[in-house]
């Protein structure tokens, strides 16, 4: 099976009006663990902005023909990770809009590399306690399959945090409405914005 390893799949229409003030002149993505809130802070963010907004790991599955977790057990976590590094390659390319990537995606250095030189990147930073209340007893989280779920989000927070830390902005996914963590997401946003020189726009159509 060779359909996650392709760089085809779906692309997004042209770059919308956007009219707002913080219109960004790359594509949003976010990083953080499992649980963080990314696919739900970013569907929030993508319709605020006026964006299409893309869950990486949705692109994963149709690409594949089959879920993450067949991914993990029929061809194991390196076969995942290189079909994850092509396919957001592929996002990154298009137009702008707002990506939620897997938890693992930016611990790859090459797909790191990519999403700081194309895109704006944030980090949804959440403590231990919230991401174990909010991933609960799913089953379809392949990383916790072996082990106590509270055991393994320690060790990624430990792994993967200074490595989240890279993002272009961190802002903290606590309890409570969605809409309290996607204001300080515009907020940080527009002062980030602010702060930069003029940054290029996205690789692709106008």
């Amino acid at each position: 099976m060779t359909g996650i390893l392709s760089e085809t799949g779906s692309q997004n229409a042209s770059r919308p009006n956007l009219g707002v003030s913080c219109a960004p002149p790359r594509s949003l993505v976010l990083v953080g663990l499992m649980g963080a809130g990314k696919t739900n802070i970013g569907r929030r963010l993508a319709a605020r902005l006026h964006l299409p907004f893309v869950d990486a790991d949705a692109e994963i599955e149709a690409a594949a023909g089959e879920s993450i977790e067949d991914i993990f057990r029929r061809h194991g976590e390196a076969y995942f990770r290189e079909g994850e590094r092509r396919v957001i390659a592929r996002l990154l390319d298009g137009t702008v809009k707002v990506l939620a990537t897997g938890g693992g995606a930016f611990m790859d250095e090459t797909t790191r590399q990519r999403i700081r030189a194309q895109s704006i990147s944030i980090w949804l930073r959440a403590d231990l306690d919230l991401l174990v209340a909010r991933i609960g007893r799913r089953e379809n989280r392949p990383l916790l399959k072996d082990g106590d779920p509270r055991a393994v989000l320690a060790a990624l927070i430990e792994r993967r945090h200074p490595v989240y830390a890279e993002a272009d902005i961190v802002v903290d996914s606590v309890d409570g409405p969605p809409e309290a963590t996607l204001g300080r997401v515009l907020a940080e946003l527009k002062r980030y914005l602010a702060a930069q020189p003029a940054l290029p726009g996205d690789g692709g159509a106008a």
